[in-house]
């Protein structure tokens, strides 16, 4: 052996060792593995041929258990079998392993594998499809199992044709809003935040990704001053909320609740509404359009239907003026959109409901003149998702259902639901089966409800008692598949089931409640000296609980002073006086100053001092002022007082 060639090798693995080392990975310089793909498809072949020849024999093998009647027995063989199989897989790697390597043979890192070994769920893997590729057999284990599938199937089926089921009422969460009627409710089309508006004028945010299970609102305001708040409603796109309110001027607020538009104000004392830029009356009811984003459309007591655009607040853009049997003027109480945003309709209070053609105000596409009694407010229409057909909730007690292309008489009706507001809700669930409406209740009389009517047959096919008062709102939102209650006590309730609902109150409701930090006091330290001299001996410090304890059993220590007055006057106090004269004036005016003593004796009580001690008014006359000669009374004077009154001389 040539020695210079050994150094040359020698050298050359040095230099394979520090390039190695200085690169930071193992097998540098190594070749590639190698694969003799003859080999591979001969040893495949085997397997397969192997595989198929095993297969046949069981199934042979269960044919003859079962003909002789043992078919209970036929498990075992399979479990034997698959058992036997994770044996003769590792068996089969291995002989692959070794052709492989003998095929890889040529050097000794040809069979060294770069990189990190194979995880150890690859071999239970392959078992797995190993396993998987054996047929079943046509034996009662395989029976049994298609029939618990198909009656799994079945199951299914029925929980979907049935859609009482999909209905979320597992699980509740009450929001407390106030304690007057919740009149308005609304979600934004992704669910993430629900608004409540009711009769005490406020207007609350809930966010349920933000909230925790203390459910508290994260904003509350008064966008309408001191008037109800009739309707709520998200755009849909999210971004801004319509308020209506008891004014006649619509709101537009962000999501955060800042004024976007208010619409303005019509001139009341033009007759033709139609020549007014605005309502003239209180509001009733207003939606978005749910196609358009811009547009949005409101109903009012001046008796028109108007159509407004957020970006020109100064007008608006069209009128829709009902009309009665006669051509007289009649209030819509209630409005909404079509689902297509092509058809306007309204409810009105001489019991008809209108529907107008969008681009056409002048004369109704549809007209029902006897939708409901005259004189009871239509609390609510809704379009179905189809399109084709209305839901109508009458102050009549009623809720009916109409076809639009056969407006003449209702397809279905149900009675006997007490409606006491004019804004009780009814809406259709995600599916279109089933249409919801709320019940309302007179004080301490019952509980309401919220009532589920199958669309088809208009059967009562659920109901959910809510609270002690009157169901007002109800919401379905689609995406969530949570309900929204509103009810006449100042609580909003949301149902939802945990399975079939998403997010929303499922949100809010894992979260633990946030414990208030208290407050660290700073306690002074206390140093006992028992054996000080008296004049450094410092005071046994002593528990104050008790001594608080009887301040607060102490009328006088435990009143609270009432507040300054702020603003005008009320309970009989007035407010403290400013800097202008009528204000000090008020002031004074409220003080007591009344003397119930003889204002003769009040005056002379200082005379005999003056006249002892004269210090004001006699030291400045002593030189000038003569002596005082009063009159003497004489014998004529005393005669003319005894005379009769009738002889008296009248002065």
């Amino acid at each position: 052996m040539d020695p210079n060639k050994v150094d040359e090798e020698s050298g050359d693995m040095s230099g394979d060792g520090e390039m190695a080392s200085v690169m930071g990975f193992s097998g540098f310089g190594k070749k590639a593995r190698t694969f003799d793909l003859d080999a591979i498809f001969e040893q495949t072949r085997r397997t397969a041929i192997e595989r198929t020849q095993r297969v046949l024999e069981e199934r042979q093998k269960v044919e003859q258990m079962e003909e002789e009647g043992e078919s209970s027995k036929s498990v075992k063989p399979l479990v034997k079998t698959q058992r036997d199989k994770p044996a003769a897989a590792a068996s089969r790697r291995k002989q692959e392993s070794d052709s492989s390597s003998d095929s890889g043979s040529d050097s000794d890192s040809d069979s060294e594998l770069i990189g990190p070994p194979l995880p150890p769920q690859y071999t239970s893997e392959k078992d797995g499809d190993e396993r998987s590729r054996v047929p079943h057999p046509s034996g009662s284990v395989a029976q049994s199992e298609d029939d618990d599938d198909d009656d799994d199937e079945e199951d299914a089926q029925d929980d979907d044709d049935n859609p009482v089921k999909k209905i979320p009422d597992t699980h509740e969460i009450t929001l407390q809003h106030g304690t007057r009627t919740v009149s308005a409710l609304a979600l934004d089309p992704s669910g993430a935040r629900l608004v409540t508006g009711g009769y005490d004028y406020d207007v609350r945010f809930w966010d349920f990704a933000g909230m925790d299970q203390s459910l508290q609102a994260f904003r509350s305001l008064q966008p309408c001053e001191c008037h109800q708040i009739k309707s709520l409603q998200y755009s849909n796109t999210g971004d801004v909320i319509l308020v209506v309110s008891g004014n006649a001027q619509a709101k537009v607020l962000d999501r955060d609740g800042f004024n976007v538009m208010e619409c303005v104000k019509g001139d009341q004392y033009i007759v033709d509404m139609a020549k007014t830029k605005g309502h003239t009356a209180m509001l009733n009811s207003g939606c978005w359009h749910p196609k358009i984003k811009e547009e949005f459309m409101t109903c009012s007591n001046d008796g028109t239907v108007r159509t407004w655009d957020v970006s020109s607040e100064k007008k608006h853009k069209s009128v829709f003026k009902p009309r009665s049997f006669q051509g007289k003027k009649v209030i819509p109480t209630s409005c909404t959109y079509s689902r297509d945003g092509k058809l306007i309709a309204a409810g009105c209070q001489d019991g008809t409901i209108q529907i107008w053609d969008r681009n056409l105000s002048v004369h109704t596409k549809f007209h029902c003149r006897q939708a409901h009694i005259p004189g009871s407010d239509t609390s609510c229409i809704a379009f179905s998702y189809d399109g084709v057909t209305l839901a109508s909730r009458g102050g009549d007690d009623t809720l009916k259902l109409w076809d639009i292309r056969n407006f003449k008489k209702p397809v279905n009706v149900a009675t006997g639901l007490t409606n006491y507001f004019t804004m009780t809700d009814c809406c259709f669930s995600p599916d279109d089966k089933l249409l919801v409406t709320g019940t309302s209740v007179k004080k301490d009389e019952g509980n309401g409800k919220l009532v589920f009517f199958d669309r088809a047959s208009f059967q009562k096919v659920y109901e959910i008692e809510v609270t002690k008062t009157s169901v007002v709102r109800c919401l379905w939102h689609p995406k969530l598949n949570q309900i929204m209650v509103g009810t006449s006590s100042g609580l909003a309730k949301v149902y939802y089931d945990p399975v079939k609902s998403h997010r929303g109150a499922k949100l809010c409701v894992v979260k633990s409640q946030h414990k208030e930090r208290q407050a660290e006091t700073l306690t002074q330290d206390y140093i006992i000296t028992p054996h000080a001299l008296p004049m450094f001996r410092e005071a046994r410090q002593r528990s104050t609980r008790k001594q608080l304890e009887k301040d607060r059993l102490d009328p006088k220590k435990s009143h609270k002073p009432e507040p300054p007055v702020s603003g005008p006057g009320r309970g009989g106090r007035v407010a403290a006086h400013g800097g202008t004269l009528s204000s000090f004036i008020v002031k004074n005016i409220a003080l007591d100053k009344t003397d119930d003593s003889n204002p003769r004796q009040a005056i002379l009580r200082h005379a005999k001092e003056a006249s002892d001690n004269p210090y004001w008014v006699a030291p400045a006359y002593t030189h000038t002022q003569p002596e005082p000669l009063f009159a003497e009374e004489s014998e004529e004077d005393e005669e003319a007082e005894k005379e009769p009154a009738w002889k008296k001389r009248k002065i």
